[in-house]
């Protein structure tokens, strides 16, 4: 409520115009600091600054009309710090990792076929994809691997890292490029493909 009292109570008018105050924000909301920690606290700080500044520098305009603007100026600020807050959330949401194999009745002669014909097309990320999921199978029908459904790449990984030692390096690094592309929605090489595939015929080979 003070802040309604100053502003009716004050002598605009605003310093920078409405156009203006929308750039400044534009410009101000650009910062990298606005990427990190409490982003909404961070925009909420800046506007109370911008806004006490307008309000100190008031002059001639009528005391309804400063309201006017300032509060469009506020709820501008409000309604871009929910866009851009959401749109982190949605990110993070996006980029957290979920289950290798999302459908238990599939094979790994299947997921392998699926792997081969996508890198021969060209469609490098698939491949990867399906290629750490062949793998994944797999080793699962060879009873070297718990069928845990809903297992992440990282817990594969772990779970093959101690079956197999000596490849514990290619099978963290597959791990983290399967959640790379299919959460990350990273682009994936195709020697990036083609090595998870090495990988997949080299366990399976593996005595």
């Amino acid at each position: 409520m003070s802040l309604l009292l100053r502003v009716l109570t004050a002598d605009p008018p605003l310093d920078p115009s409405g156009d203006e105050a929308h750039s400044l924000l534009r410009r101000e909301l650009a910062h990298p600091e606005y990427h990190d920690g409490n982003l909404f606290l961070r925009l909420l700080d800046w506007l109370d600054r911008e806004l006490n500044g307008l309000i100190d520098s008031a002059a001639d305009t009528p005391p309804l009309s400063a309201f006017a603007a300032i509060v469009a100026f506020l709820l501008l600020g409000l309604a871009l710090a929910w866009l851009l807050s959401r749109a982190r959330r949605t990110a993070r949401a996006a980029a957290r990792p979920g289950p290798v194999v999302e459908d238990s009745t599939v094979t790994a002669a299947q997921l392998r076929a699926s792997a081969e014909r996508a890198l021969a097309e060209g469609r490098n990320g698939a491949a990867l994809v399906d290629g750490f999921r062949a793998l994944t199978v797999r080793q699962v029908e060879r009873g070297r691997l718990d069928d845990r459904p809903g297992a992440t790449a990282r817990e594969v990984a772990g779970a093959l890292a101690s079956t197999y030692p000596d490849q514990q390096v290619p099978v963290s690094s597959s791990a983290a490029l399967f959640d790379a592309v299919r959460y990350g929605d990273r682009p994936a090489t195709r020697d990036q493909a083609a090595d998870v595939l090495a990988l997949d015929d080299a366990l399976a080979g593996h005595r």
